[in-house]
């Protein structure tokens, strides 16, 4: 029997822990200076929690802001839970870490991806959230690579 070690699910791990401590650091002490992030989760993840109406509307992957508005952020060993302002109607989700596939905080150029074995459709890119505050950016399958840049100040 031949054993080798599983670097992917390592480093998956520890970037999902790495997340949970900077999640954490946030629900404890809020948001310091200019960071915030866009999150980009898998919304048809078995334990990804959004209303009826977000699912709907984002039926595969949906990108959140958390900057100027959140409320309630409640993290714990699986995911987090955060109430985000959606056109000035709060609306809860709960995101497991499993269901991440993108975590960038622009401010200090910061990014991680999460790759997929099972993908098999070659979309590697993810697009770039085009709203703030909490309200989500839709996916488009553009394959537009974008710079970071873009949403410096």
């Amino acid at each position: 029997m031949t054993r080798s070690i599983d670097y992917g699910t390592l480093m998956h791990r520890a970037m999902r822990g790495l997340i949970q401590q900077v999640l954490t650091d946030v629900a404890e002490s809020g948001l310091p200076g200019a960071h915030h992030f866009f999150i980009t989760f898998d919304t048809t993840h078995p334990d990804a929690e959004l209303a009826a109406w977000l699912r709907e509307r984002y039926p595969s992957e949906m990108t959140v802001v958390i900057q100027h508005w959140f409320e309630a952020l409640d993290v714990g060993p699986d995911g987090f839970g955060v109430t985000l302002n959606f056109g000035d109607a709060p609306e809860r989700l709960f995101v497991p870490y499993e269901a991440i596939r993108t975590f960038v905080d622009p401010s200090v150029e910061f990014g991680l991806r999460f790759e997929t074995q099972d993908s098999d459709d070659g979309d590697d890119d993810t697009p770039a959230p085009d709203e703030v505050d909490g309200t989500a950016a839709p996916h488009h399958d553009t394959g537009e690579v974008v710079s970071l840049d873009k949403f410096r100040k």
